[in-house]
């Protein structure tokens, strides 16, 4: 079942993203964070209750959204866990008109599977100035893919 991320998901998510960020297929972000952004992350719900998954869709201008924080434990993977949650959030953007939709990754043949194209950093100022000034990464070792979608 998928919905809306609840306060009481904020601990699970921010173990589940830096669990990811270990594991070097995601930044980590703190629960103070988290609990900022919480209204912009879904999770996806398995049989029992838990959450299999999460994923984030951030407004970041007035034509400018981004899809982040996708996580699907390992076990759930390949079903189509991370599909339903990605295509949630360019719904959410779509309903709020912010027809440009792109993320960072690592993971870009599943991205480029649900519509996502690569596009250069540089077409993202927006996200440069506000985030990536921030990053340790910045801007010599930036190693995720710049990609959109413009549904």
């Amino acid at each position: 079942m998928l919905r809306k991320a609840k306060v009481s998901d904020a601990k699970v998510i921010h173990r589940m993203i830096n669990l990811s960020s270990n594991e070097g297929e995601m930044l980590p972000r703190s629960l103070m964070d988290l609990y900022g952004s919480l209204r912009d992350f879904f999770v996806y719900l398995d049989d029992d209750g838990s959450i299999a998954g999460v994923c984030a869709m951030h407004i970041f201008w007035e034509n400018l959204a981004e899809v982040r924080s996708l996580y699907v434990k390992k076990e759930y993977r390949r079903s189509g866990i991370g599909r339903d949650l990605v295509e949630a959030c360019i719904s959410e953007a779509i309903t709020l008109d912010l027809l440009r939709i792109f993320t960072l990754t690592y993971q870009t043949e599943f991205f480029e599977r649900v519509g996502f194209i690569v596009t250069d950093k540089s077409e993202l100022p927006e996200k440069i100035w506000s985030d990536c000034l921030n990053c340790p990464k910045y801007p010599d070792f930036c190693d995720e893919v710049a990609m959109i979608i413009e549904p």
